[in-house]
């Protein structure tokens, strides 16, 4: 039996940042796809993730982990097919450590990719848009900070990593606000911002605070958001917003429908 714990370690911090020199956004998506996957499994096997072995992870349980991500979690294909993609790079990697897993290995890389329907994606309407930037409450820190990253996110259509990646360094709130965006393969693009944006983001600034973080939005807790965090602040203003926009009601909101949204405008 093998270990997983020493080889997850040195592919997400060898493997993938120094020999593929993979960017900082696709290091933190595929570390985000096993603390899923290993949350899945030890509800599953009963066991702790750091007790977690190679030949466990069989094509069984990894079908299960894509099911649910699907039905429970109401992931879409891509998502769906993005966990499937960091577990198959992490089993290409572990072809060379652990030969005598290699039948296991073989079997788990033939779980098939999820077929996408190439669906129209629709978009918000200006109202609904509004309505979502106004839910958060205007005098409660984590209100400001929510209005904030909604701003910045409809303004500069980031995509969610993008955005919980901004560092304060990033952002210029002088004569010419603008954001400094480092995208997918390294790319980078400076976006200008909007008045209200600016506005929501120089109020951000004045709660914000000290946090031995260089990131420029924080939890509760002054720890840098994370992409389930945003993902979860995001939905809990769409509902609110639903009171004053009805039509809300029958939307499933996404980062990627407000990314969607801005290319439209």
């Amino acid at each position: 039996m093998t270990l997983i714990a020493p080889h997850i370690t040195a592919f997400l911090q060898q493997r993938l940042p120094v020999e593929r020199r993979a960017s900082v956004n696709t290091c933190d998506s595929y570390a985000y796809a096993f603390k899923l996957l290993f949350t899945y499994a030890s509800r599953r096997l009963k066991v702790s993730p750091s007790q977690l072995h190679l030949e466990q992870l069989d094509p069984d349980l990894i079908v299960g982990f894509l099911n649910y991500l699907e039905t429970e979690r109401h992931n879409g294909p891509s998502s769906r097919n993005t966990r499937l993609a960091a577990i198959k790079s992490f089993m290409h990697f572990m072809e060379y450590r652990a030969p005598t897993a290699l039948e296991h290995i073989r079997r788990v890389l033939a779980v098939p990719s999820k077929r996408a329907d190439s669906r129209l994606v629709k978009h918000l309407t200006i109202e609904e848009m509004q309505c979502i930037l106004d839910a958060p409450v205007p005098n409660r820190r984590d209100g400001i900070r929510d209005r904030a990253m909604l701003h910045v996110c409809f303004a500069a259509g980031l995509r969610v990593s993008e955005l919980v990646g901004l560092r304060l360094d990033n952002v210029q709130l002088g004569p010419h606000p603008s954001v400094l965006v480092h995208g997918k393969g390294r790319r980078e693009r400076c976006l200008p911002l909007w008045r209200e944006t600016t506005s929501a983001l120089r109020a951000w600034m004045a709660v914000r605070g000290q946090a031995p973080f260089p990131e420029l939005f924080l939890n509760a807790r002054g720890e840098p958001m994370s992409r389930a965090g945003f993902e979860y602040i995001l939905r809990k203003h769409a509902r609110g917003a639903a009171s004053r926009c009805p039509s809300l009601n029958n939307r499933r909101v996404s980062p990627h429908l407000l990314r969607h949204t801005v290319s439209e405008q």
